[in-house]
């Protein structure tokens, strides 16, 4: 990983990053990040208030990530089926790219909403995505609105977790296979909607 000198706030992200994706967050601290960055221990606070507001910042640029992938995935689509099941791939997509990103996106107790404002705009943007999507295929299908999004979240979700925990490697051992099994799996969801 190249760190950016240039711009330290984005290699104390970087860092972060490499930290969290290599030894989980329970490693994560200010000092060992700025050591990563190759920046004095006491750099992080000229960017960050503490370890909750680096944290805040990273599921802010995950959650904004999601949401351009997810609208992204939803262009040259038109059945809202398909447009979900778009949504469900990217949103699988993005956390196998992203795995630190991932892992501290839904972690609130880690970063509290009501104190990281961006943090929750991001969130709730690409929460929006998968509202707007999930009312195409209730309104298509018939079905209950929530009852569609909870299902698809719920499933596209969990299916992400397995994989980046590794809890799928025994019974799909080689990851390319794995990475068709979940696509099919996306793409039998599509199915109910139908």
């Amino acid at each position: 990983m190249a760190l950016q000198r240039d711009n330290p706030r984005r290699a104390l992200l970087d860092a972060s990053l490499a930290l969290i994706e290599a030894e989980g967050l329970e490693a994560f601290s200010m000092r060992e990040v700025a050591r990563r960055a190759g920046l004095s221990h006491q750099a992080p606070y000229h960017y960050f208030t503490d370890r909750e507001a680096i944290l805040a910042a990273i599921v802010a640029e995950g959650f904004q990530g999601l949401r351009d992938a997810s609208l992204a995935a939803l262009e040259g689509h038109s059945d809202p089926a398909k447009r979900f099941s778009a949504i469900g791939q990217a949103y699988l997509d993005f956390a196998l790219a992203h795995p630190a990103h991932f892992k501290l996106m839904f972690r609130s107790e880690l970063v509290r909403e009501d104190k990281h404002h961006e943090a929750r705009a991001c969130a709730e943007g690409a929460y929006e995505v998968l509202v707007r999507t999930a009312a195409e295929v209730a309104e298509k299908s018939g079905q209950d609105q929530r009852v569609v999004m909870l299902l698809a979240w719920s499933a596209v979700h969990g299916l992400a977790t397995l994989m980046l925990e590794g809890k799928l490697d025994k019974a799909i051992p080689a990851r390319p296979d794995r990475e068709k099994a979940a696509a099919a799996a996306i793409t039998l969801l599509e199915t109910l909607w139908r």
